[in-house]
């Protein structure tokens, strides 16, 4: 029998190797050769991990934020003693509440006026955050923007027994100090806070700035009382 020569050996042991490693490589991934480890699929969203794209809390958001030992955003949520005193009693409806506008008290050429709002059902519920509000014409039509928020307020569940009162404050520059065009508006639309039907009160406060100059017109959120 002939004799191979060494390099025919070698080129025959380096073949059987290769063959032996793509045995143990296929039989490691399942024997399909698929990869055992997981991938992404095309078109899939990473995951978020800075908390990024979470939403702030608003207004009226019952959980409030704060900030945590290490520094990032956490939620803290209401104690149970506020938590169940508002679900025994509900918000209040614009159908059971009783609008006005209280006395003026001015103050270097500020303009501020009450809103109040009454409980005139004869359950308890509450009020929590800023109405809405808007001047009108005689029509309907409303004079000017709407008025802002005033920034830095601190929200306060108003629990208002039947024939109990809330009032927050709605305030502008006199127009004949600030020079803002000026109208007098027939009446006063006022929604209750989380409502969308809103209560009529005519106005009888004078005129108010609808454009121009220092023409904004601030609300402050709501607090016990008639404001008096």
């Amino acid at each position: 029998m002939a004799k191979k020569s060494p390099s025919v050996q070698r080129t025959a042991l380096l073949a059987g190797t290769a063959a032996l490693l793509g045995l143990l490589t296929a039989c490691g991934s399942g024997g399909d050769g698929t990869a055992s480890s997981p991938t992404t699929l095309p078109g899939t969203a990473a995951p978020a991990t800075d908390g990024s794209t979470s939403a702030p809390a608003t207004a009226t958001d019952s959980a409030t934020q704060s900030t945590g030992p290490s520094g990032e955003a956490a939620t803290v949520k209401p104690s149970k003693t506020a938590t169940s005193a508002a679900g025994a009693s509900g918000r209040c409806h614009t159908s059971e509440l009783r609008a006005s506008v209280g006395r003026n008290d001015p103050g270097a050429g500020q303009e501020n006026f009450p809103i109040v709002l009454t409980n005139a059902s004869s359950r308890t519920c509450t009020v929590r955050g800023f109405p809405g509000a808007a001047f009108v014409d005689a029509s309907g039509k409303q004079l000017g923007p709407d008025p802002k928020r005033e920034s830095g307020s601190t929200l306060t569940t108003v629990t208002l027994a039947p024939g109990r009162s809330a009032w927050a404050g709605l305030t502008f520059s006199n127009p004949e100090v600030s020079g803002a065009d000026p109208a007098t508006p027939a009446a006063l639309l006022v929604t209750p806070p989380d409502e969308r039907a809103s209560l009529k009160v005519t106005w009888t406060g004078g005129q108010v700035p609808v454009s121009g100059n220092s023409s904004s017109v601030f609300l402050t959120v709501f607090n016990p009382g008639s404001g008096a």
